[in-house]
């Protein structure tokens, strides 16, 4: 046997598993995008760029979602008109942004029901986790409007249809005060049929 192939064995050997210590490196630095979901800053990124604003509260928002539910693998970007005087109706639309199966436009709509009085016109980002395939988005979503979490006019609230969950994420212009019970229909359509 030839004595300099002996000796470029364990270079080759070191070489091979310095190569494989590397794959594996750059395997877990990118979990998110492997998996097709968003990191929080790519989604505050996201964020910054549709509401046109670069203030700490919807960055504070976002984090605060992140911290309950993870990373999403989806989000939609959009707008919505929603007024109440005890019932209450909500209408928008936007469009579904995911890494794995592109873009697609969805529809909302949803009564409400509570003490609730106002309106108001806002800009809206949903995180949406654990979306299977994009038909599974288009369905119910009920919540507690009430229960939002508010930093300087930027509040989230959480819907929920089976497994998969919505995270509105909403700042505009507006007087609305109050606690509503409902619910949001997500529609590949506008409808004028919030039921």
């Amino acid at each position: 046997m030839n004595p300099s192939s002996n000796r470029s064995l364990p270079v080759l050997r070191s070489l091979f598993l310095a190569l494989l210590a590397m794959v594996g490196l750059a395997l877990t630095e990118r979990p998110a995008e492997a998996a097709g979901e968003y990191s929080i800053q790519e989604v505050v990124d996201a964020g910054h760029g549709f509401f046109g604003e670069t203030s700490g509260a919807l960055a504070k928002v976002i984090e605060q979602a992140f911290e309950q539910h993870g990373l999403p693998n989806g989000y939609i970007l959009g707008q919505e008109g929603s007024g109440a005087l005890i019932a209450g109706l909500t209408y928008g639309e936007g469009t579904l942004y995911t890494k794995n199966v592109g873009q697609h436009d969805v529809f909302w709509q949803g009564p409400s029901l509570g003490i609730d009085y106002g309106g108001n016109g806002t800009r809206t980002m949903m995180l949406v986790y654990d979306l299977p395939d994009v038909d599974t988005l288009y369905a119910r979503y009920g919540g507690v409007s009430g229960s939002a979490y508010i930093v300087a006019g930027v509040g989230m609230t959480v819907l929920k249809s089976r497994d998969v969950i919505l995270v509105p994420i909403r700042t505009g212009l507006g007087a609305r005060l109050g606690v509503n019970v409902g619910y949001l229909k997500l529609t590949r359509a506008p409808t004028w049929n919030p039921f």
